[in-house]
């Protein structure tokens, strides 16, 4: 009888528990409830939890302080203070999946918010632990485990390093050949989060064997498999010409541009922004592109997409137009101007505003041919408003100044430059304009009688008698082009002359 009443003591106990814990973890998932269990006591009362003898109490208590943990960087900063850390590692290694679970997610939930705390949780001993987890037979236990390992590593190099030396970078690859699609997405987004940092980090995932098995990913119809793929991919290639080649190497062209056209606007943007971090290093690099018909699914890409969305493909093009005109060349036939301009009048921040700025610049730099593609589209007022706007920011000035240097000092088409002539454009870019103008007007004797009919030299001679105007000296090789009495008489001082001269000769008729 008494051993009865010992046992429903007990019991009774290890039901207050369960519920307890039970109630503290349902509660810990809303955020309101957050401060009120803070306030409570909630983790000194957790802690001990961790290490019940009953597996379900501890997977909730461990699961609870995930909970709290992941909601700000001071709680996960408390749960470092309380030496829960290092009893959560314990428990990686002897308890049962569901715990090994709920304990990777509250080390993953400590370590997210910052390098300081990730470092707690290595500083715990848990990489090793972790890095076992990843040979474990229970898919769920490796997930937990390489989401883990993927938080510490994404901020910074020095902790990424510590992750590829505690061995995870072979059993990552190995959790993307497996079966589970959620597991590939986490062991893929794990693997990306180790390569971005440096050459040397990406070159630790490559030679793993990584991108063997992410290359082929790239055809999934899985959205979220496809999209961190083509991130880890980009974040592989950014690096160096060697470990584009190997990116490029994994035959994913023309694969990765069948992305560009896939529903999911994420998937889109990565593929894009592998194409750009592989035609920014060479030459060859840009043309196996565009011989694999990347442009055209470029334009397209820029066309239909907006915002940030479009950076990586407007930049794609900046990229490959930069290396040579025959590549340029290629861009414009493939009608990559329209969307460029379109993006330049309708984008409203400034960023997207200068890439685009600055690719028009890579585009119109190589040949007067390139030039004239380029001012045909009326860009060039464009890019004068928004250097002289005073919301823009530096960047935005400086692009725009850059891309109408290049462009105008290429431009030969002289109907183009006679068109900015008569607008109203800064003295600097005017400048450009008329010392283009005259070195036009020397090599073309046709032109400067259409120059004249247009007004243009009319035009020209006021701004150069135009008070304090910088102008002069290139006027006055615009001027040397033409025979002194045409220049006198386009000049706004000639009738005055004139006038003066009738007066002089009126008064001497009439001394006489």
């Amino acid at each position: 009888m008494a051993t009865r009443a010992v046992l429903q003591t007990f019991e009774k106990y290890q039901k207050e528990r369960v519920a307890f814990v039970t109630t503290v973890a349902e509660m810990a998932k809303n955020p309101q409830n957050i401060e009120a269990l803070q306030q409570a006591g909630a983790m000194a009362l957790l802690r001990p939890l961790l290490l019940d003898n009953v597996p379900s109490i501890q997977q909730s208590a461990a699961l609870a302080l995930g909970r709290l943990a992941n909601y700000s960087d001071d709680l996960a900063e408390a749960v470092v203070q309380n030496e829960i850390l290092p009893q959560l590692v314990y428990s990686l290694s002897e308890q049962n999946r569901f715990y090994k679970q709920a304990a990777a997610f509250c080390l993953r939930a400590v370590a997210k918010h910052s390098p300081e705390l990730a470092q707690a949780v290595i500083d715990s001993g848990s990489l090793d632990a972790l890095v076992t987890c990843l040979e474990e037979f229970d898919p769920g236990v490796k997930e937990a485990s390489a989401w883990t390992l993927g938080y510490i590593a994404g901020h910074n190099a020095e902790l990424a390093q510590q992750v590829v030396d505690a061995g995870a970078v072979p059993l990552l690859v190995l959790c993307v050949q497996e079966p589970e699609l959620s597991l590939k997405r986490i062991a893929a987004s794990a693997l990306s989060d180790i390569a971005k940092h440096t050459p040397e980090l990406a070159q630790a995932v490559v030679d793993a064997g990584a991108v063997a098995y992410l290359a082929p990913m790239v055809i999934n119809q899985d959205a979220k498999l496809k999209r961190q793929v083509c991130c880890a991919l980009s974040q592989i290639a950014k690096h160096s010409v060697d470990l584009a080649e190997v990116v490029v190497g994994a035959e994913i062209f023309p694969k990765i541009l069948t992305c560009l056209k896939f529903p999911d606007e994420f998937v889109k943007k990565h593929a894009a922004t592998v194409i750009r971090e592989i035609v920014k290093h060479t030459p060859e690099l840009a043309q196996l592109v565009v011989g694999n018909g990347g442009v055209g699914s470029l334009v397209d890409y820029v066309s239909e997409s907006s915002g940030n969305n479009r950076l990586p493909g407007i930049m794609a093009l900046g990229y490959i137009a930069a290396f040579s005109e025959t590549l340029a060349l290629s861009v414009i036939a493939e009608k990559a101007l329209p969307p460029l301009v379109q993006a330049l009048n309708e984008e409203t921040e400034d960023h997207l505003k200068s890439a685009t700025a600055w690719t028009l610049g890579q585009i119109g730099r190589h040949t007067p041919d390139h030039a004239k593609a380029v001012s045909d589209t009326g860009v060039l007022m464009t890019l004068v408003t928004l250097e002289g706007e005073s919301g823009s920011s530096e960047d935005l000035k400086t692009k725009c100044r850059r891309a109408l240097k290049s462009v105008i000092g290429k431009l030969t088409h002289l109907a183009a430059l006679d068109a900015l002539v008569h607008r109203s454009l800064p003295e600097g870019v005017m400048k450009m304009v008329l010392e283009q103008v005259g070195k036009v007007l020397a090599n073309d004797p046709p032109g400067r009688a259409q120059f004249v009919h247009s007004g243009g030299l009319a035009a020209v001679q006021q701004m150069a008698e135009a008070p304090g105007s910088k102008l002069k000296e290139a006027v006055e090789i615009i001027n040397s082009c033409y025979p002194e009495e045409i220049v006198k008489y386009y000049s706004p001082s000639y009738s005055a002359q004139l006038l003066e001269k009738l007066e002089t000769m009126t008064a001497s008729q009439a001394a006489y």
